[in-house]
């Protein structure tokens, strides 16, 4: 079955993987992500007909390093790393990385999404610069001290969350995004409290977007644009208003 049927079924396990952080799954699972959307794409393309016994062609070493396979292996990859980080589940990302350079070899797809999280980067400047930086603090657990953490936690969540709608796995990234949202700013609001940005005004409001019980996107949007004020960020008047259109239930 080589049809949209098969890509949702294809989609699922890898989209579990994301969201457990769990390595065996996602190795388990990538190839036949890959397999499926290369096809549907060639079958767009007029370059691929349904085979004859109805099977999803394999993929070719070739196939590899073609830029459309490049490119969904760098989303799952991308997505994988950023939920592994916000767990800081380091072991996760070193198994999937060992297990696909060892199969595919080192330029495996999704090993230009790995290497952000590898990287050593003083000067970010695309947005997969600042999620991989920001990803690799979580990974290693290198953490700056109490009064610099709210602001860094605002930044990460901002660049995860920017990430994450860019992804074809939203609301994978979403889920566990929101739950590690929540717990940051409920220690922040309980134990760091004394390091924000005027605390008589802003903590009594990160507290009540924090009343939100729903993991999700609106409550992201609603935390970042929130807790801006108390982490002294400032947001420009349009995106404030991007962040409360998203936030709006």
């Amino acid at each position: 079955m080589t049809d949209m049927v098969e890509l949702q079924k294809r989609k699922q396990p890898i989209n579990l993987a994301i969201v457990h952080v769990d390595p065996d799954a996602f190795i388990g699972s990538l190839m036949g992500w890959l397999e499926i959307t290369a096809f549907i794409t060639a079958q767009k393309a007029g370059t691929a007909q349904t085979p004859a016994d109805g099977v999803t062609p394999r993929l070719s070493a070739s196939d590899f390093q073609n830029s459309g396979v490049q490119n969904v292996g760098n989303d799952a990859l991308f997505a994988f790393c950023m939920t592994a980080a916000l767990k800081g589940d380091a072991p996760a990302v070193d198994k999937v990385e060992t297990t696909l350079v060892e199969s595919l070899g080192k330029d495996f797809p999704g090993s230009l999404a790995l290497g952000y999280f590898r990287a050593d980067n003083a000067n970010p400047i695309l947005l997969e610069d600042f999620v991989g930086q920001a990803g690799k603090k979580w990974l290693q657990g290198d953490r700056p001290p109490p009064p610099l953490r709210a602001k860094e936690d605002w930044n990460t969540g901002l660049r995860f969350f920017e990430k994450a709608r860019k992804s074809n796995f939203i609301h994978e990234i979403m889920y566990p995004l929101a739950k590690w949202t929540r717990e940051r700013w409920t220690l922040i609001a309980e134990k760091e409290a004394a390091f924000l940005h005027h605390i008589e005004d802003n903590l009594p409001i990160v507290r009540e977007a924090l009343e939100d019980p729903r993991n999700d996107q609106p409550f992201i949007a609603n935390m970042l644009l929130k807790a801006a004020p108390a982490v002294d960020m400032e947001l420009t008047e349009e995106y404030a208003g991007f962040l409360r259109s998203l936030a709006k239930r």
